[in-house]
């Protein structure tokens, strides 16, 4: 059977890291509600951005040689990465994964990822299997409380919504028009290939979908989607991609359930945060789950100030 990867590590006693990647942009040609998303050019740079942002997933594949390393088989079993996205990569930009090495036989450590200017990318947890401390996005949730006043996602509540989706991913299959491409497309270009991902050459005896691939498996299908108001652009803030009984196999049937578990928002956007819970087709086995908070742009939606107004004049008279 082949190694899981051939990547180099670094260890320097304290952290491992990987060696500087130019990830690739993929997204160039995604829509949603009938528009342009934060990865095309021309969009982005009406919003204030240098460009077409790297779907932030896209680094999480130069994390697994690193958890690989320390915990083998179980990555790809138990594995989960949790992380903060701080500032964007774009095409050409090089960055670089750090995983600090957890105390002996612990199974919970940090993460991050630098472009190689120095600007940090994204922060967070990484671990295996259950029982570990909370996660980065755990903790990061347990702070936050929903806005006062929200018009984008006003009509967007609490708990599940909704039902089971089917969902497969098969080697030559385009992900539709959010993800306008096929796991054979990705691989091409993955900053960290593996045979595992494309033939049975691993413990399993089947190819498994890499875990930045899990978050366009589990986020393609567009029926069953939020009821927010739009159109409007958005983009990944935090996102977390936990394996519970995995790997997930390529051209697998699955389900998936989503539930909104949080509300939030900041100066320049309303987040709604998703948990996606996946089960093995027609039984109620779970295979992984993914939290992410989606943080949609205040500005990109045209009615925003005028809605607002309306409702604070609302509440006023009430």
């Amino acid at each position: 059977m082949s190694k899981a990867f051939a990547t180099e590590i670094h260890d320097d006693g304290a952290v491992i890291s990987g060696p500087l990647r130019g990830p690739r942009q993929m997204l160039q040609a995604q829509s949603y509600d009938d528009h342009a998303s934060i990865h095309d050019d021309a969009t982005a740079q009406k919003l204030g951005f240098k460009g077409g942002t790297i779907e932030g997933p896209t680094h999480f594949s130069q994390f697994a040689p690193l958890g690989e390393h320390l915990w083998g088989k179980a990555w790809f079993e138990s594995g989960c990465i949790s992380a903060h996205y701080r500032s964007p990569c774009y095409e050409g930009d090089l960055a670089r994964a750090f995983m600090r090495k957890p105390a002996e036989g612990a199974t919970h450590t940090e993460i991050w990822m630098e472009r190689e200017d120095g600007e940090e990318v994204l922060r967070g947890s990484a671990s295996v299997g259950a029982g570990n401390p909370p996660t980065a996005l755990e903790q990061r949730l347990q702070t936050l409380k929903a806005p006062d006043v929200l018009v984008i996602l006003a009509d967007v509540k609490m708990g599940r919504f909704g039902g089971r989706i089917p969902v497969r991913m098969a080697m030559n299959q385009n992900m539709g028009a959010l993800y306008p491409f096929s796991l054979t497309d990705k691989l091409k270009v993955i900053t960290e290939p593996s045979s595992w991902y494309n033939s049975g050459d691993n413990p399993w005896g089947r190819a498994i979908i890499p875990m930045e691939m899990i978050s366009v498996l589990l986020g393609s299908p567009e029926n069953g989607r939020l009821p927010a108001r739009g159109p409007a652009v958005g983009l990944f803030a935090d996102q977390e991609i936990r394996m519970v009984n995995g790997p997930l196999f390529v051209d697998e049937p699955y389900e998936l359930e989503r539930e909104v578990v949080g509300l939030s928002g900041s100066r320049r956007t309303e987040s709604a945060w998703v948990l996606t819970r996946v089960y093995r087709a027609g039984t109620d086995d779970l295979a992984a789950t993914m939290l992410l908070n989606s943080a949609t742009l205040k500005d990109s939606y045209a009615p925003y100030e005028a809605e607002l107004q309306q409702i604070m004049a609302t509440r006023q008279s009430a």
